[in-house]
């Protein structure tokens, strides 16, 4: 090892050399402003890389006759270089870039990267970002470091002989840090929403953008998280920090954080370093999705540009224009898809931030790639809900996709779809809002998911139906019905619900959710009352659920100024009576009548609510 030299930039780069330079927080810009200096001495050299933090001085035009770049990954600077020609882009998984480099797909001739000073045993750490590096330095005829004292010493496979280091630029600077940006209430929403999919005890990845960062944001009251992810950033360490990620329920290095970079603040770098609990090793590593696939419960977050009706993802593109890249988007997602209890995770805004354009589209415009086949997606996550998609036929995703979309765009969608022929005929109302706030309850027999119906539970309400004993068909319908069609399960499933209302509680196993009750009201020509109804399937009854939704309704009702509901009951259905009954209502049946009518004001059942709830050991869970 011999320190650099500045002139001998032309003999260490040679004419037509292809040059590997770190990036992240890893880019050596003392390496850089050395290399750019001689640049009149320098020819046709390739400089390749992925996304790096800083400026991008050697893509400015007056170096366009010197070097050409191509990236793995684009920043704005780097696409505008694109579009004018001066760059190139590669799209490839971060988990096969290795393989370019070790097998002659794009061998290297110089790698520019940054390490810490040597250890006592002679060893550098190549800090916060192992990624593709360490594959790059085994590449590389040449390797050219920026010993910088500043560099965090990590742990893992991120040591390198400093024997293997050719030239060295001694420079001391503070790593470049990435601003951590304002979230808006599009992104906390999502992030609230696809919280509730994650369960304590997960193993998580998150990837770059606004979108996974509101995720993990939201995850600050869960419990014995892990982090198996490519990227560790700031939000990540929060979760450490806070507690909510102690690594304890890992099964595949357990107790450690594993990921292949850092990028964040000062005080992350500063987390890292030394820490033996972090370990960082090579993308091909962190990223197989079979290693990912070792972790149980693994979950993986990650952003998207767009995604079609059918569910294919696009993330590297708008049309025949770049931004990003592949990144670790396909190697997660196929991992957590094959974890035990792994769930893929895909979160987007529902329309884009500068022309409120659908980021949902019926087809994907002319040009764009397709990062993630829709066979691969499981859930989608926008500021509107959860679309759980994995194993749903075409119309089951297109139904799911159009309610997560914005009630701006859902109409022109389920046209769109129409004209397809992915929808039936009698299959023409958006879902609308009913204004209540989704989540988790917790009732003496277990969990349930509590929701408001949309059109895509058609199918589920017919399983709901068949799964029912002849008498509890009779109790709620008041007759023998033995058939549930697909249009009448979609009339009661896709109510107007900024009129009527229509409550579910539901199990959840992954993408899978199973109607276990309904309670709905529908309002009365007067305005002031409305008829409520109930059904609660045979193997969760007894555990207040009819109550339950008995306020929840009695809630909406206040807000929107309705003063009563009432029922009628079948005389055999003592079980219905006895919970309106209980709940102050006013029996007005009369003499030759069948059925029995109960009336319940609002004011005192909304009132009234929070002390069933105590009284029957039902919690909704904060989070």
């Amino acid at each position: 090892m011999k320190p650099l030299d500045p002139a001998e930039w032309p003999r260490l780069v040679l004419p037509g050399s292809r040059v590997f330079l770190a990036g992240g927080a890893s880019v050596p810009f003392a390496l850089v402003g050395s290399m750019l200096a001689r640049a009149d001495q320098l020819k046709d050299i390739e400089l390749v890389h992925i996304h790096g933090l800083g400026e991008t001085p050697w893509i400015e035009p007056r170096y366009e006759n010197v070097l050409r770049t191509n990236s793995f990954f684009l920043t704005p600077a780097l696409r505008e270089a694109v579009e004018r020609g001066q760059a190139d882009y590669t799209p490839c998984a971060l988990s096969e870039v290795a393989w370019l480099f070790q097998n002659g797909q794009m061998p290297l001739d110089v790698a520019l990267i940054q390490v810490t000073p040597p250890d006592e045993n002679g060893m550098c750490s190549l800090g916060v970002s192992v990624d593709v590096v360490k594959a790059a330095v085994r590449s590389a005829r040449t390797v050219i470091a920026q010993i910088n004292p500043k560099m965090p010493r990590t742990g893992g496979d991120t040591l390198i002989p400093i024997s293997r280091i050719d030239r060295f630029l001694e420079s001391s600077a503070p790593l470049p840090e990435a601003v951590r940006e304002t979230l808006d209430p599009r992104h906390e929403k999502l992030g609230h929403y696809a919280a509730q999919l994650i369960e304590d005890g997960s193993t998580i990845q998150v990837g770059l953008g606004n979108s996974p960062e509101a995720v993990a944001r939201a995850l600050v009251k869960h419990q014995h998280l892990g982090i198996h992810s490519g990227m560790f950033n700031d939000a990540l360490m929060e979760l450490v920090r806070c507690g909510a990620a102690d690594h304890s329920r890992k099964n595949y290095k357990p107790g450690k954080i594993i990921a292949s970079h850092v990028l964040g603040s000062r005080r992350l770098y500063k987390f890292v370093d030394g820490n033996p609990d972090v370990e960082l090793h090579p993308s091909d590593w962190v990223n197989d999705p079979h290693r990912i696939a070792r972790n149980d419960h693994m979950v993986a977050v990650n952003g998207a540009r767009e995604i079609d009706l059918t569910g294919q993802v696009v993330r590297d593109s708008s049309g025949h224009r770049f931004y990003g890249g592949i990144g670790a988007l396909q190697d997660f997602i196929r991992g957590a898809g094959r974890s035990k209890g792994g769930r893929p995770i895909i979160v987007l805004t529902s329309t884009s931030d500068d022309d409120g354009r659908s980021r949902i589209v019926t087809g994907l415009e002319p040009g764009s790639g397709v990062c993630t086949s829709r066979g691969d997606v499981h859930h989608v996550v926008t500021e509107y809900g959860v679309a759980s998609i994995y194993g749903c036929s075409i119309r089951e995703r297109v139904a799911r996709l159009v309610e997560i979309a914005h009630p701006d765009h859902r109409e022109s969608l389920l046209a769109g779809a129409q004209q397809r022929g992915w929808l039936p005929k009698y299959y023409t109302r958006p879902a609308t809002s009913s204004g209540v706030e989704r989540g988790w309850i917790q009732f003496p027999a277990g969990r349930f998911y509590y929701r408001p119906l949309h059109p895509s539970d058609m199918r589920g309400l017919q399983r709901f139906f068949y799964s029912h004993d002849e008498e509890t068909i009779r109790l709620r319908y008041g007759y023998h019905r033995d058939r549930m069609t697909g249009e009448s399960a979609y009339k009661l499933a896709a109510v107007d619900q900024s009129r009527d209302v229509a409550l579910g509680l539901f199990t959840r196993d992954g993408s899978q959710e199973e109607l276990r009750a309904i309670g709905r009201y529908y309002l009365d020509d007067d305005g002031t009352s409305a008829e409520a109804a109930f059904v609660v399937h045979e193997s969760t009854r007894r555990n207040g659920m009819a109550g339950f939704l008995l306020g929840e309704l009695a809630v909406v009702a206040k807000r929107r100024g309705i003063e009563t509901l009432w029922a009628s009951v079948l005389p055999t259905n003592h079980a219905m009576a006895g919970l309106f009954l209980s709940a102050g209502a006013k029996e007005t049946s009369h003499p030759g009548e069948e059925d029995r009518i109960f009336r319940m004001k609002v004011e005192r059942l909304a009132k009234d609510r929070k002390a069933y709830l105590e009284r029957k050991h039902i919690h909704r869970i904060d989070r």
